[in-house]
């Protein structure tokens, strides 16, 4: 088969229907489905936050309840909102309610540092920032110094609030698929934050067929620690269960213990996760401080970053269930492949493309004889969740997505004769660290601005279950400076899964006569040191 040429995933059956008509069905807005479930089924739990619990008919109130508010402070049809929030209700409702008034929420992780969040604020220019302090210093921290008043919401909790800010509005569309609902941020490799525009059709798409495939559906309970402000936790965990109607547990942090006590005494049905957290949790209990219990667990998945066959053969053997892997990306909402529910792969293939997705491999330069069952090329994808583009960056967009709705995913990939999807080789330089994106040059900015330091070079490389941040740098010679010194000076300049691993500080970096840094040569070296 000459996977050069397009293919259309085949329609599926996902509990007895077919793939085809679930997306028919998919609602205009993403509030719509949790609506239903309220009136389909009221008193089934929705969300546990804590000590608070919902029902789908509390969890629609509150929804009906905080548009009024949001309506009362000012926030109008077209508006942008910026919410820095771990996991919680707060943010859930803040998620629905503000896209059902037809405007949008970018989401963001606060425990980025000062200056990235100033970074993304200035590009989304949202009308209101929400910051919520409850269970999270970061937050609150962040709210403080942009001088956020203090508000105790009585269903919500404490927030901060920012002032009232004169902003455009964004086009207003009825069609789902042409409607923003949440720009998820991207640092990208200039440095300047690049805002993922993701429609409500896109996320539906990926609740509705990602999540349907997972089975999660009413009496599932399901274990929300992957990050809202990352696409994978927005999309797939937080709406893939709440549109299905099971329940979602929101978890602002990842802890081992309290994780194992989820399992146990909730009897969690459903965990989601990096790689990192597996390999954190396989760690945890090899000390033998306690044992898992998770007699209720009946489905576990990786995603976010590369999934090593070691880190998934010993979690299989801790959890005795298939720990399923799947591919994709922000810009895709972000599913485009997964394993099925059925299967029980033995490699690491990250699964079949998604039903009724477009796709193709475009021939790289090497690739000149390519054996058509292996051909590798550079992934193209098309479909309902592809993103609408880079807000207001029109450049940043032509350069990955076609005007006829082809999206360049960056990565080398091949497919087999069965249609398992590999991924090879990312094309772009990109570090995915515990699930997050790391842009080197990001962080070749902060250490270059050390008086000592004249050049600097930043890559991955792979460790079990996750891929470790390494910086090398050129100094000025006679510079006394070390590996501390600089670990300090970056310290508070960068949020913690940016930090290298290491700071290797050379006399001279590898480079070109044209003086381009070599660093292939550095990622060699790299694997060298670790024993590699």
């Amino acid at each position: 088969m000459n996977w050069a040429t397009p293919h259309q995933a085949p329609d599926e059956q996902i509990f007895g229907r077919c793939a085809s008509e679930l997306v028919a069905e998919l609602p205009d807005r993403l509030s719509t489905r949790i609506h239903d479930n309220a009136r389909r089924f009221p008193d089934q739990p929705a969300l546990v936050d804590g000590a608070v619990r919902w029902s789908y008919k509390e969890l629609s109130d509150q929804l009906k309840a905080a548009k009024v508010w949001l309506a009362e402070q000012g926030i109008r049809p077209g508006d942008r909102i910026m919410a820095v929030s771990e996991n919680g209700r707060a943010l859930v409702v803040l998620l629905l309610a503000v896209t059902e008034m037809d405007a949008s929420i970018a989401i963001v992780n606060p425990r980025l540092s000062a200056s990235e969040i100033d970074a993304i604020a200035a590009d989304c220019q949202p009308r209101r920032t929400y910051y919520m302090a409850d269970g999270s210093t970061e937050a609150e921290q962040h709210g403080r110094r942009h001088s956020a008043a203090g508000y105790a919401h009585a269903s919500l909790g404490k927030l901060m609030i920012s002032a009232l800010h004169e902003t455009e509005t964004d086009p207003v569309y009825a069609q789902g698929h042409r409607q923003l609902a949440a720009l998820i941020y991207t640092s990208g490799t200039t440095g300047r934050p690049k805002g993922v525009m993701l429609s409500h059709r896109g996320i539906l798409y990926i609740a509705s067929i990602s999540g349907g495939m997972r089975h999660l559906t009413q009496g599932q309970r399901v274990y929300g620690v992957l990050p809202m402000s990352h696409v994978f936790g927005l999309s797939s965990v937080c709406m893939g269960s709440l549109y299905n109607g099971a329940c979602l547990y929101t978890v602002p942090k990842f802890n081992v213990d309290a994780m194992l006590d989820a399992l146990e005494q909730e009897g969690i049905t459903v965990l989601q996760g990096v790689p990192a957290m597996y390999a954190k949790t396989l760690e945890y209990l090899r000390t033998g401080q306690r044992t898992l219990k998770a007699e209720s667990l009946v489905y576990i998945s990786a995603g976010g970053s590369p999934l090593d066959l070691e880190t998934k053969q010993r979690v299989e053997a801790l959890f005795k269930l298939t720990l399923h892997n799947g591919y994709g990306l922000t810009e895709a909402s972000p599913t485009i492949s997964q394993t099925r529910i059925d299967e029980q792969p033995q490699d690491n293939t990250v699964g079949k493309v998604l039903p009724l997705l477009e796709y193709r491999l475009q021939p790289t330069v090497e690739d000149r004889e390519p054996a058509p069952k292996t051909l590798l090329g550079e992934l193209w994808v098309r479909g309902p969740n592809i993103m609408l583009g880079y807000y207001r960056q029109p450049e940043a967009t032509r350069g990955c997505l076609t005007t006829d709705g082809w999206l360049n995913t960056g990565d080398i990939a091949r497919v087999d004769g069965q249609g398992q999807l590999y991924i090879v080789s990312r094309s772009k330089e990109l570090i995915i660290r515990s699930g997050f994106n790391v842009y080197p040059p990001d962080v070749e900015a902060v250490l270059n601005r050390h008086p000592s330091v004249v050049l600097s070079a930043v890559v991955g490389r792979q460790v079990a279950g996750n891929e470790e941040v390494i910086a090398y740098v050129q100094c000025d010679p006679g510079s006394c400076i070390t590996e501390q010194a600089l670990h300090e000076f970056i310290k508070d300049q960068l949020v913690p899964y940016k930090r290298p691993n290491r700071i290797h500080i050379m006399t001279q970096l590898p480079a070109t006569a044209t003086g381009k840094i070599l660093k292939g040569r550095l990622r060699e070296l790299a694997h060298t040191e670790a024993g590699e």
